[in-house]
Order: structure tokens, then C-alpha cells, then sequence
């Protein structure tokens, strides 16, 4: 080619004024927008961007002539379209991919589909699909989602924090990505977790995506088969642990108050058993803080053991509970369960706790125990003889209500289920772990091995089950159906801390939504198309409660919460541009 005048040819004769075309490879560029989104920029800006959407005036005043097929369409056809695309992949995974691949390209298409296709796309973007999407999440990475805080960026967390682009957060979901699901750890790859959940808060709450920030705590994994994948993202060490671990969390909390202000809600997210109960009692005074995994599963297992009470007849406190597994989620519901009954009879709760019995890798939890039991597990340790096995335990014991935390799937087995339904007329199995392959048993078998008398819901959903003439709907005990209500409801109340009777508020009503048809079809939880409905009532409850316990900062206090709620949630349909 010899000498050629780059001004002239560059950009088709437009000046190369930054000198990006003839940089080489190894040479720094700027790289220049502008700051208002319009023609080829506006186009990939997912926050703004509507597809054919854009009208024949907007593609005039944005520049956008020529770079779109002159076709103009509505949101409600873009919205089948994707639906029809979506349904020809076989594989979840790909619907996965396709839906985050939506998210970045057009944020509030993604959200109306989800919340319009609520039933059919929650198994898609968050459990059981996320599940796997973690796993593989190296090799189906393509943009990043949220921020990533290693133990690279100790000392700088508040430059890190100030680098994402939104400054005005209200719901932060963090993990460490060390017990994802039930699954293990998965280091950096659990980043899909803090990204599903917060898509939920959006979509089924209502908090602007804007609002929403999702991080991922990166202090290398354990997991052997990870750190030696090419197409892993994280760090590749083992985990980092006791002083350095925990210093590297107070700065990301302190930061986080530092940056945000005191009325960020963070949510812990997948924490392993032993940090999740340290860090929850440790933030719980100073910082607005919650874990799912703890307080959302309990709160969501209440709602559903209360709506069963409907079912089965008799007060809380006439129940005996029994659960296999004895780690957050176990222990958090047994502990929500207690105080409930407490607030209902008006007995201590050391008493209530004696109506619950826990069963972990060793067998039931009793006294004789006690000097070898964590500290969580220690308030659960009650008087009896050892007990080595689950069916033993249910056939002393004699539970009303069974409830599976465990993690370990097919640990209901059939004599399990049988001795229940032989001393109960209507046994309420719960098995909850995620995902579907780690659940307890299977709706199919609780329903067939009770001869259609139980009363059942599992954390991840089950197709309807006919026996013997008749349709079960299984309910889902799904912990969506409260974080999102529960964390609109401190957002709107400009809640300081989460109080445990927030949590009591937030059971109660979703409880309160089952209505009598769902109970005919055996349902202890409302159909999840209702969700952003349900979302504003228990915004409403815990909000109401956060005035009530003085712990709300927005004043003066709405009239009308339900109404308020529903005021204030991000609605996905697109905007007109000037």
C-alpha cells in the first residue's frame, strides 16, 4: 500500500481524530462515547434500546434511519416473538443463555417477558436452570453482570463500588459463591445467583433494575475441577479464610455504607453455613442486611406451614415438626417457626422450640449432643434417647409436619413417607432443597406413597400429579414469592434494619393470599402469576411493621400501603423518546 494519507482514508474520509483505527494492537486507546444515546450507540444502550420498536419520529430525531429495517413493531409482538423463539430450544440452558442474552441487549423487553411469562420463565432464569447455568458459567460468559470484588481489590472496594456506572442503589445481592444451591462451591461462577435474584426483584417486586446491583466476593474456590478449567473466571487459589476473609468483608460493608448510605439493603446470598450465621449476626446492628438462605426460606416455609394449618386444622403450637437437615435454611425456619408460636401462645420461645426436632448427618439432635453441635444447632438439642436414622426419628418423634432442608435428594424414602401418613390423617411433607435432582423426594412419590393425602410443596417446581382419578398441584415453596415483597417493603418504608417480626409480617401475608380455590386443589401457596399483586401486599405488611417498630425513615407515612407499593414498582413498558 506504501504511504497513504490516513486522513483520508480513515472512516471513509472522516478524520481518525483519537487515532483508533491506526493504533496497533498493543497500543492504549480512549474509548470516546457520547453522552447522550443516539443512532448506532442507542441501538446497543440495552436500558434504552427498543428494536423496531422505535417509532418513525424517534428514528428520525435519534439517528436512527438505515440502521433498521423499516418494519415497526409493538412490544406486545416483539414479546411473542422471543416467546416463540424461546420455545423451540430443547435444552433449559440455551433458554437461559437466549434470556440473559435479552437482558443485555433490551432490559425492559426482558422484564416484560418475564413478568407476563412469570409460571413459565422463573424455572428459566432462576432455579432450577441457574443451578447449571453456575456451573458452566465459564464457558457461556460473555458479558459481565455486576461487580466483581476479588481479594486483588483489597484496599480499593470503594473505587471498585464507585466504578459501576448507577449511584443511586437500593438492594445489593452479594455471594462468595461458596455454597451455591445445592451444588457447592462455585467460586466466582455463582455470580448467575446475585444476577437471578435480582432479575426477580425487578420483575416479581417491582425495584428498578437501575436500583439493583449484583456482586460476586472472590476469595478462590475448593473446588478442584474449577480451578483446573481452562474457562474458569475467577481466581485461581484456594479460599482464603479466617482474619483475611473477614477483613475483606468489613471493608466491602464498610464501603458499601460509605458509598450508598445506611438504607442499602445487602442481601447474603449462598454463603456457606459457618460464615452466613457469623456475618447475618455481625451486620445485623449496624448494616440493613438479610439472608435469604436463612430469613427468606424461613419466612416462605412459615407462610406455607401456615396456610397447611388450614388444611389440617389445629393451632401452630398443637404441631410437631421434624426436619432433615440442620444448616441455614433448617435452622432458620425451625427458629421462625418458634417464634411465631411464641407470639401466638404467649410462651417463651425456649419452650415453643421443644415442638421442633432436627436430624442432621448424625441423627436427631438431642442433649447428650450438645458439647460436640455448632452453635446454631445447639438451641435444638432437646431431651430424648440418640436416634441414628430418619425413619427412626419420624417413628419416635411421630411429626405432624415433615420438612427436608438437607440438600441430599431422595432422603424421603418410601418407609419414611409411609410411617407419616400411618399416624397422620393429612401428613405435610415439605422437601425444599434445590435443585429438582436434590430434592427429598418427588411430588409423584408423596402423593403415591400417601395414597393422595399429603399435603406437599418443594423448593424447586413439580409438574400436576393424577392418582388414582384425581389432579395434585403441588405448591412450590419458593423463596421468590417473599425477597422481592420483603425487600420493596423496606425500600418503600426507608427501613434502618431488619427486624425478625419484618419477617413474621412478610409470612403472614402471603399466607393470607392462598384463597379457597387454591386450597381445593390441595395448594398451600397462591399461583405465581398473582406474584407482583402478592409482591405489594407484603411490601405493605413489612413496611407497616418497620413503622410500627419505629424503624422507618420515610416520613410521613403513606395512607394507603398496598396502594403506595404498587405506586412506586417499575413497570417494563417501553418510554417515548423526545
Amino acid at each position: 500500500m506504501g504511504d497513504v494519507d490516513h486522513q483520508a482514508t480513515v472512516g471513509g474520509g472522516v478524520e481518525d481524530a483519537y487515532g483508533e483505527d491506526r493504533a496497533t494492537e498493543e497500543q492504549l486507546v480512549t474509548p470516546w462515547t457520547i453522552s447522550v444515546a443516539s443512532g448506532y450507540t442507542l441501538l446497543r444502550d440495552p436500558h434504552h434500546n427498543k428494536g423496531l420498536a422505535f417509532t418513525e419520529k424517534e428514528r428520525d430525531a435519534h439517528y436512527l434511519r438505515g440502521l433498521l429495517p423499516p418494519a415497526i413493531v409493538t412490544q406486545e409482538l416483539q414479546e411473542k416473538k422471543l416467546m416463540h423463539n424461546l420455545r423451540q430450544y430443547q435444552v433449559p440452558l440455551q433458554r437461559y443463555m437466549a434470556m440473559m442474552d435479552l437482558q443485555e441487549r433490551n432490559e425492559r423487553l426482558f422484564y416484560k417477558l418475564l413478568i407476563d411469562n412469570v409460571e413459565e420463565l422463573l424455572p428459566v432464569v432462576y432455579t432450577p436452570t441457574v443451578g447449571e447455568a453456575c456451573q458452566k458459567y465459564g464457558c457461556i460468559f460473555r458479558h459481565p453482570q455486576g461487580l466483581y470484588i476479588s481479594l486483588k481489590e483489597k484496599g480499593k472496594i470503594l473505587e471498585v463500588l464507585k466504578n459501576w456506572p448507577q449511584k443511586s442503589i437500593q438492594v445489593i445481592v452479594v455471594t462468595d459463591g461458596e455454597r451455591i444451591l445445592g451444588l457447592g462451591d462455585l467460586g466466582c461462577q455463582g455470580m448467575g445467583i446475585p444476577v437471578g435474584k435480582l432479575a426477580l426483584y425487578t420483575a416479581l417486586g417491582g425495584v428498578r433494575p437501575s436500583a439493583c446491583l449484583p456482586i460476586t466476593i472472590d476469595v478462590g474456590t475448593n473446588n478442584e475441577a474449577l480451578l483446573k478449567d481452562d474457562f474458569y473466571i475467577g481466581l485461581r487459589q484456594r479460599r482464603a479464610t479466617g482474619q483475611e476473609y473477614a477483613d475483606l468483608l468489613q471493608e466491602f460493608m464498610t464501603a458499601v455504607k460509605q458509598n450508598y448510605g445506611e438504607k442499602v439493603l445487602v442481601q447474603f446470598e449462598d454463603f456457606a453455613n459457618h460464615n452466613a450465621f457469623e456475618l447475618l449476626a455481625k451486620y445485623r446492628k449496624t448494616h440493613l442486611v438479610f439472608n435469604d438462605d436463612i430469613q427468606g426460606t424461613a419466612s416462605v416455609v412459615l407462610a406455607g406451614v401456615v396456610a397447611a394449618l388450614k388444611l389440617v386444622s389445629g393451632t401452630l403450637a398443637e404441631h410437631t415438626f421434624l426436619f432433615l437437615g440442620a444448616g441455614e435454611a433448617g435452622t432458620g425456619i425451625a427458629e421462625l417457626i418458634a417464634l411465631e408460636m411464641s407470639k401466638q401462645t404467649k410462651s417463651p420461645i425456649e419452650e415453643t422450640r421443644k415442638k421442633i426436632w432436627l436430624v442432621d448427618s448424625k441423627g436427631l439432635i438431642v442433649s447428650s449432643r450438645k458439647e460436640s453441635l455448632q452453635h446454631f444447632k445447639k438451641p435444638w438439642a432437646h431431651e430424648h434417647e440418640p436416634v441414628k436414622t430418619l425413619l427412626d426419628a419420624v417413628k419416635a418423634i411421630k411429626p405432624t409436619v415433615l420438612i427436608g432442608s438437607s440438600g441430599v435428594g431422595q432422603t424421603f424414602t418410601k418407609d419414611v413417607v409411609e410411617a407419616m401418613a400411618s399416624f397422620n390423617e393429612k401428613p405435610v411433607i415439605l422437601a425444599l432443597s434445590n435443585p429438582t435432582s436434590q430434592s427429598e423426594c418427588t411430588a409423584e412419590q408423596a402423593y403415591t406413597w400417601t395414597k393422595g393425602r399429603a399435603i406437599f410443596a418443594s423448593g424447586s417446581p413439580f409438574d400436576p400429579v393424577e392418582y388414582d382419578g384425581k389432579i395434585f398441584v403441588p405448591g412450590q415453596a419458593n423463596n421468590a414469592y417473599i425477597f422481592p415483597g420483603f425487600g420493596l417493603g423496606v425500600v418503600i418504608s426507608g427501613a434502618i434494619h431488619v427486624h425478625d417480626d419484618m419477617l413474621l409480617a412478610a409470612s403472614e401475608a402471603l399466607a393470607q393470599q392462598v384463597t379457597a380455590e387454591n386450597y381445593e386443589k390441595g395448594l398451600i401457596y397462591p399461583p405465581f402469576s398473582n406474584i407482583r399483586k402478592i409482591s405489594a401486599h407484603i411490601a405493605a405488611n413489612v413496611a407497616a411493621k418497620a413503622y410500627e417498630l419505629g424503624l422507618a425513615s420515610r416520613l410521613p407515612r403513606p395512607e394507603n400501603l398496598v396502594k403506595y407499593a404498587e405506586s412506586c414498582m417499575y413497570t417494563p413498558i417501553y418510554r417515548n423518546y423526545r
